[in-house]
């Protein structure tokens, strides 16, 4: 891209599975950013972590890593190790404050300027925050109960201020999508634009017109909701797993048989929580329910996962299932590790049951977005979707049951967002995006 740094604008998409980065110039071309891993060119960097420690002089150095090469260093597990992903769901979290890791305590902010070091590192100086129009994407509301989104505010600014980047400008993300779909529109449209990622769904709707040549973007409304791919392998691990690690079991205290808590179970199922049960209390716990549970084979298993880190393979198992399920009727969960074994058949009808309540949330939420708009469903010319969660087929259906087939188009699952918020970078006035919802429902902008 031959431009200089200062004339680049920069998009960040860090989502709760996935991270893209794109870089765009002044005469619209854009790019995301690749990184080189295994042999393999990447256009998305996996939103994990993991820190070891290292032998250095006398003592221990803790090291850490970010994407895939986290992964990677995960699954060698040579040394003492911490893997976290989906941490973006702490945003919002007031509940939150930090986490210790080896010797030292990260918050929030900590986690996110440390995953993006990572980056900025394997981006091999291809990347100057400080010195470049950076534009980064929020969700519309985030993900966890009760957020607090002036809290995750606070907590991304702090992060990226770290960083270099304390003038950065922080763009919805459906709206990115919404810029990146705009350059394809040959007529005027209004536009609902759906962007599902991994911890919220989110829309907007966007009434696009061509004026002297320019297309104009009109944003009309934005809804989101803390329901998305994560919810939805919440309900698989709810479902199949946890009853086999002793979900709805008893344990026996003082003469009196007791259910064995459930919230253990609740933050195994949920993946920014399951990541830090090893060192929250939760382990210990279920160490002392086990002695004394009726059956506690079951339990013992469910220290296994925790014990021996098996929180990624669990991810990728209920991630295979999920995806199965989209392109077919039935299909086998199989999980296995450190002597756990688990498996079961698994009908798409059975999962889009226990996925109808979210289903329902969402469909609201699509609901609240026309109507903030003043507009109805029959008014829009056309539905993008993004985001891997728009494949589920019981999220396909309801898209074309409201809007039909001819209405619906998509891109890029992963990219798309990033590279609308680098062009909006680029636009005439890349500062009114940011504003309020209020304010900016008025604004008028011309796209690049």
């Amino acid at each position: 891209m031959p431009s200089s740094s200062q004339n680049l604008s920069i998009g960040i998409d860090f989502g709760t599975s996935n991270t893209v980065v794109a870089i765009a110039d002044p005469n619209g071309n854009v790019e995301a950013l690749t990184f080189h891993h295994a042999g393999h060119a990447l256009k998305v960097y996996v939103t994990a972590l993991c820190f070891w420690d290292e032998r250095h002089g006398n003592g221990l150095k803790t090291r850490v890593e970010g994407g895939p090469w986290a992964i990677e260093q995960f699954l060698e597990g040579l040394t003492a190790h911490r893997f976290i992903q989906s941490f973006k769901t702490f945003a919002a979290s007031a509940t939150f404050q930090e986490t210790r890791i080896f010797r030292e305590r990260f918050r929030f902010e900590d986690l996110l300027s440390t995953f993006m070091r990572t980056l900025l590192s394997h981006a091999g100086g291809r990347l100057e925050l400080s010195a470049s129009n950076v534009v980064i994407g929020r969700p519309v509301e985030f993900a966890g109960f009760n957020p607090d989104d002036a809290l995750a505010m606070r907590r991304y600014k702090a992060a990226f201020g770290n960083l270099g980047a304390e003038q950065a400008r922080y763009v919805y993300e459906p709206v990115g999508a919404a810029f990146f779909y705009a350059r394809k529109l040959e007529r005027d449209a209004t536009v609902l634009v759906a962007d599902f990622g991994g911890g919220t769904s989110d829309f907007s709707v966007m009434r696009f017109s061509r004026s002297a040549g320019a297309l104009r973007a009109e944003p009309l409304s934005h809804a989101g909701i803390g329901l998305a791919g994560d919810a939805f392998d919440y309900r698989i691990v709810d479902q199949v797993v946890s009853p086999r690690l002793g979900k709805g079991g008893n344990y026996r205290s003082m003469g009196k048989v007791l259910s064995i808590p459930n919230h253990y179970y609740a933050n195994f199922a949920r993946w920014n929580q399951l990541a830090m049960m090893k060192t929250s209390g939760d382990l210990k716990e279920l160490r002392e329910l086990a002695r004394v549970a009726i059956d506690p084979g079951p339990l013992e298993k469910f220290i296994d996962i925790i014990d021996y880190d098996l929180g990624f393979d669990l991810y990728r198992a209920v991630s295979a299932t999920k995806v199965a399920l989209s392109a077919q009727e039935e299909t086998e969960f199989l999980f296995q590790g450190e002597g756990v074994d688990i498996r079961a058949n698994i009908t798409r009808r059975q999962f889009e049951g226990w996925i109808k309540d979210d289903v329902k949330q969402i469909a609201q939420t699509i609901d609240k977005a026309l109507t903030s708009a003043q507009v109805r469903a029959d008014e829009i010319d056309r539905v993008f979707l993004t985001g891997g969660t728009s494949f589920v087929p019981a999220i396909r259906k309801l898209f074309l049951d409201r809007f039909g087939e001819s209405r619906l188009t998509s891109a890029d699952q992963f990219e798309s967002i990033a590279y609308g918020l680098a062009l909006i970078g680029q636009s005439e006035d890349p500062g009114r995006w940011a504003m309020t919802p209020r304010d900016e429902a008025a604004a008028t902008l011309l796209l690049p």
